[in-house]
């Protein structure tokens, strides 16, 4: 069962009078049936704790810098319609006690913790997402890999590997950016896709008429995506594509030892490390040998694609960018940044 949480902050001008307000409040707990365990807070304002029926559980806190804040937790199935009375009586009398002294009210949505399908995925820069999931449409561990695939009213299907938000039936911005975003002539061309296990992008490549795609992939979800990936994942091979279920790392070693190139790679197979330190996170370790070996396999005028991360990473984008002009040979980049829907925020590709 599920325990929803709501909150109530009352920003003020100046402290208020903590006697005055806790005893204008009492009648509204009493009314409630809440009983009240005050607790010393050690000089940092009012604590107050107050437990009702049907195990409905609030804090009240007056913090001695100016800033009043109620939270309530109450259970699934509880009377919603008592908890809004109680919440709006509580907003209406601390209105009313601290007349002229309000900064600014904020009242937040209730929060779901421990629901049966998860809503709430955050960025890579630390700020919470809540989704319209209504429905668990998958789950499996692979031997590489936690996959989920969530489904959200506006999003449609939605991709989860391990916690990440990877894509959704809605984000066809990603996979237009992230191959070139309609600048690109494909046709005739050589192809390698490394990872896009969701088949957008080998979806609309071979709408391109390349002459042949190679995609190398550990994971696909052919049944759960197809407004994203059509029909392509139903065979390994195509008129135009051959899909290989391998791990990309030995397939492009030798690709190069053999001498193989081709005139486009687009890397789908994780984002910039939200670390700035590589010398501790393993992750830039596997993007510098990506990059190193997708450059041994590029023709002369060929190109890389790739995605970013959160553009508020500011640093680790740097980073990277620093990592592209450390590679075996000289390289010219550019980026794009695209506000892909999923993900609710710009993403540089």
């Amino acid at each position: 069962m599920a325990v929803l949480h709501y909150t109530l902050d009352f920003k003020l001008r100046a402290p208020a009078d903590v006697s005055a307000t806790v005893c204008g409040l009492q009648s509204i707990f009493q009314e409630q049936e809440m009983t009240e365990n005050v607790h010393d807070s050690e000089g940092h304002g009012y604590l107050a704790t107050f437990v009702g029926k049907n195990g409905r559980f609030a804090i009240l806190r007056m913090h001695s810098h100016g800033l009043v804040t109620f939270d309530l937790q109450f259970l699934e199935g509880d009377d919603v319609a008592q908890v809004d009375n109680l919440l709006n009586a509580l907003e209406k009398k601390l209105k009313a006690l601290l007349d002229g002294n309000i900064q600014r009210i904020k009242r937040l949505p209730a929060l779901i913790r421990g629901s049966d399908v998860d809503r709430y995925w955050p960025t890579a820069d630390g700020r919470l997402m809540e989704y319209d999931i209504d429905e668990a449409v998958y789950e499996k561990n692979s031997a590489y890999q936690n996959i989920k695939i969530l489904h959200s009213r506006q999003f449609g299907n939605m991709l989860i590997l391990n916690g990440d938000v990877n894509l959704a039936e809605s984000d066809l911005p990603y996979t237009q950016a992230i191959m070139g975003s309609g600048k690109e002539h494909y046709a005739g061309k050589e192809v390698l896709i490394l990872g896009g296990g969701d088949g957008g992008i080998l979806h609309e490549a071979v709408k391109l008429k390349p002459k042949m795609i190679t995609m190398l992939v550990i994971d696909g979800c052919r049944k759960h995506m197809r407004k994203t990936c059509g029909n392509v994942l139903d065979n390994l091979k195509g008129d135009c594509y051959e899909i290989l279920v391998q791990d990309c790392v030995p397939v492009l070693k030798k690709f190069a030892e053999q001498g193989r190139t081709f005139d486009y790679v687009i890397n789908d197979l994780t984002a910039v490390p939200i670390s700035t330190a590589p010398e501790e996170d393993s992750t830039w370790e596997f993007l510098r040998l990506i990059l190193d070996l997708s450059i041994r396999v590029l023709r002369p005028g060929g190109k890389y694609f790739t995605q970013g991360n959160c553009v508020n990473l500011t640093d680790a984008l740097s980073e990277y960018e620093k990592l592209l002009c450390r590679l075996s040979c000289k390289v010219d980049f550019s980026k794009e940044m695209v506000c892909v829907p999923s993900y609710m925020e710009l993403y540089p590709f």
